[in-house]
């Protein structure tokens, strides 16, 4: 896929290949098309600089997502992950950082795709997709991610 991006700050290896192919199954599951999409591993403090600057929140989070599309089966838009949050989430949830990431991942293109996630109904509509799209994609997270 030509048009996927994937950045990282020092510190932070990813797999791209393996991300690459995550994202190329996503877009066939879901039945979307990507025109632009960055992928953008971060640190805590870098996504907490974002959350401030363009949503005006001053508290940390694990996923940003900014949709630029006008169309939900088109994707152009950017991801950020705190790489720092998703392993605290890790730990909390007892799953593997790489299953995280790929949660991250999954969720990010859910809310491009028109998933929201707002309202307790909402939520729980996407939360059940993203269960879904985990446990078919997950023997592909082994050695995603790598925190140096």
């Amino acid at each position: 896929m030509k048009n996927l991006f994937i950045y990282t700050e020092k510190g932070i290896k990813i797999n791209k290949r393996s991300l690459h192919k995550i994202v190329v199954l996503l877009c066939n599951e879901l039945e979307i098309n990507v025109s632009v999409l960055e992928i953008n591993f971060v640190s805590s403090e870098t996504i907490l600089g974002i959350n401030k600057k363009y949503l005006n929140h001053n508290y940390n989070t694990d996923i940003i997502t900014f949709d630029y599309s006008n169309e939900r089966n088109n994707l152009d838009g950017e991801i950020f992950i705190s790489i720092d949050d998703a392993l605290e989430n890790s730990k909390k949830y007892h799953v593997t950082l790489n299953n995280e990431i790929l949660r991250l991942v999954i969720h990010g293109i859910l809310h491009m795709a028109g998933y929201d996630d707002v309202t307790l109904a909402k939520r729980k509509k996407m939360k059940k997709v993203e269960d879904v799209l985990v446990q078919k994609l997950q023997n592909l997270s082994k050695g995603l991610v790598e925190k140096t």
